[in-house]
């Protein structure tokens, strides 16, 4: 993952925003109506987000802009790769989950992975639309958010795509998993 700095050199932001210019135009159907102009006008406003972008980045998540919300004027990122992220994969859902592990606890959660990365974990709505978008976690699956009402009961809840059907399901939130990681989802 990125430096904890939270600032990006004049060399990764170059990078960074062609790159993102270059997905944004291969693919235009995420987001008809939208100029790269205005989102990058957006990103070089806010040196944080374009750095929580850098992380989802880094850690495989192919992020991409899936929307506007006119409102409040900001720009949705989601990862966008097709297989749930590979830098963030191997991890159980939350703090408490990974110090009730007494054996093999995995190396970090999802939820502190996305808090440390300035991202949020997509939930299940913005999981079912993103895959509106494309074909997403055919071979893997990601947590998304858990209900209080479900993770005071011990579990967490991860989707994937199969059969061209997304499913939702449960797990213990201490497990983990090669192919399960989590997508996340930024306001800019």
């Amino acid at each position: 993952m990125p430096t904890k700095n939270k600032e990006l050199s004049v060399e990764q932001r170059e990078e960074l925003l062609n790159k993102l210019k270059k997905r944004f135009e291969k693919n235009l159907d995420r987001h008809e109506k939208l100029k790269w102009a205005d989102v990058q006008a957006k990103l070089e406003q806010n040196s944080e987000k374009l750095w929580s972008i850098h992380a989802m980045e880094e850690t495989g998540g192919e992020p991409d802009v899936v929307g506007y919300d006119a409102e409040k004027g900001e720009y949705l990122f989601m990862d966008c790769s097709k297989e749930s992220p590979k830098g963030r994969r191997s991890v159980c859902y939350d703090r408490a989950a990974l110090e009730s592990r007494k054996k093999f606890p995995p190396e970090n959660t999802a939820l502190d992975m996305a808090s440390e990365m300035g991202i949020e974990l997509l939930t299940e709505d913005q999981y079912r639309d993103l895959q509106k978008l494309g074909e997403f976690d055919l071979k893997s699956s990601s947590w998304v958010m858990t209900p209080e009402s479900i993770r005071n009961r011990g579990g967490a809840l991860f989707c994937d795509r199969r059969y061209d059907t997304v499913f939702l399901y449960h797990n213990g939130a201490d497990s983990y998993y090669a192919a399960r990681g989590f997508r996340g989802f930024l306001r800019v």
